[in-house]
């Protein structure tokens, strides 16, 4: 059972890993499990951990799955997906089955919470099998323990226990044997609570922004990665505050869940969430704007008295964050797609099919189909029509029929949030038949 409590400074006689020459970037980590996170920068790759010999009789992954690809939820294509990366750290090649295992179980406790639970269906998760050379990683259980692995994850990052780093570049390199990867989570095989979230990737030239690495057999590290990809995917801050940084220093701040307003000014301009206001809210307690947001203690607010951005002893977003991870999802995803190209030209007769993401419990996902812009009232809800059956005319004349799909779920109230939400397919229909005779 991992230990509870802060990070504790590194002993004098700690073997670390020496990072390498080359940019750094800035890293979350929660030096207690419950608690409130803490930034620091790290650097992008590390060298193998001092005083250990790199030399091998073999090759690891001679022989094995290291590489290997394999869907853990798949649910459409790549192009219409958010593409969630899994892999491993410290598993052998015998143990690779015990990875999978071990993904499953992460991928289940991220989406048990709201709206990953209900927007599961607009994200594929792929899992990179990376075969170590030993089991383990370096600083579990004590700092001076150093491991040999495919990614070089270790605790006991910048002389912080808790806090675990990988070699960014080993990773992208699996990351990039799957089909597509958004944001990536490196399952460091341990039982040790721990992790971190990176950010600000793509600036340093990486095809993704985020890189979430948490213990793989701690059940308390899984709202670590809950937490870091709606920095991401939700462009949520952190709602949490340190004691020495004073009052905020800027004006009103870009961030969704961040105001310098209080509840008075919000309302009266109509800013931030003041749709949300006086809501009670799924985190306990009722929407309003209280203190402390976004690493400074006053002078500026966040939705609700606790939530997943500000510590990890609840497993709620509040209403606003729920709602702009709704809205991440829709603009890194697509729900609505056909087999039959959206704007190409289709006859009377052609059927045409669309699918939609498999989208519960808080989605209220919405079909419509348009003839030359009028609804079809009678045809909402199909996932196929013909144009023929729609009211398409044999007239002579090009028309057009069109699908819209809308998120009508009562956890959107902004319209701007609506918006990213609709999607719209349109064909055109192929004159046919004969135009009406025009009398003189």
């Amino acid at each position: 059972m991992a230990m509870m409590g802060t990070a504790l400074a590194t002993p004098a006689s700690a073997v670390d890993p020496q990072p390498a020459p080359g940019p750094r970037v800035t890293v979350e980590y929660f030096p207690e499990p419950g608690g409130e996170g803490r930034r620091t920068e790290v650097p992008v790759t590390t060298e193998r951990a001092a005083g250990r010999s790199t030399a091998r009789t073999a090759d690891p992954t001679a022989g094995t799955t290291d590489g290997e690809v394999n869907e853990l939820s798949v649910t459409g294509p790549s192009a219409d997906r958010l593409d969630v990366v899994i892999i491993g750290d410290g598993y052998t090649a015998g143990q690779q089955d015990a990875f999978h295992t071990a993904a499953a179980a992460k991928w289940a406790d991220i989406t048990r919470v709201e709206p990953y639970a209900s927007y599961q269906g607009l994200m594929n998760v792929w899992t990179v099998d990376a075969v170590s050379a030993e089991s383990g990683v370096s600083g579990d259980p004590s700092v001076d323990v150093t491991k040999d692995t495919a990614l070089g994850s270790y605790f006991w990052c910048s002389d912080t226990e808790r806090l675990v780093c990988a070699d960014i570049d080993k990773v992208a390199s699996y990351a990039a044997k799957a089909p597509e990867a958004d944001l990536v989570v490196v399952l460091s095989h341990s039982a040790k609570y721990g992790g971190a979230g990176y950010s600000g990737l793509e600036a340093e030239g990486y095809p993704f922004d985020g890189v979430s690495t948490l213990s793989s057999d701690n059940e308390q590290s899984s709202m670590i990665a809950v937490h870091e990809i709606a920095h991401s995917v939700g462009l949520l801050a952190d709602e949490y505050a340190y004691d020495g940084y004073g009052t905020w220093p800027s004006g009103e701040p870009a961030d969704i869940n961040s105001s310098t307003y209080t509840t008075r000014q919000m309302a009266a301009k109509r800013a931030k969430w003041y749709r949300w206001l006086g809501e009670t809210d799924p985190t306990g307690g009722t929407v309003g704007t209280y203190e402390g947001s976004s690493y400074y203690p006053y002078g500026i607010y966040r939705p609700t008295s606790n939530s997943l951005m500000r510590a990890l002893n609840v497993s709620e977003f509040n209403l606003p964050g729920r709602e702009a991870m709704i809205a991440g999802f829709y603009r890194e995803a697509n729900a609505l797609s056909s087999e039959v190209a959206a704007g190409s030209a289709v006859l009377r007769t052609t059927r045409i099919k669309v699918s939609q993401a498999e989208l519960t419990g808080l989605a209220a996902p919405e079909l419509r189909w348009y003839v030359d812009g009028v609804q079809v009232k009678r045809a909402k809800g199909l996932t196929g029509v013909v144009p023929a059956a729609l009211g398409v005319a044999a007239d002579g004349r090009t028309h057009t029929v069109t699908v819209r799909s809308e998120d009508r779920s009562a956890s959107i109230r902004d319209p701007q949030v609506r918006a990213e939400t609709t999607e719209t397919l349109t064909w055109t229909v192929k004159a046919s038949g004969h135009k009406p005779r025009t009398h003189h």
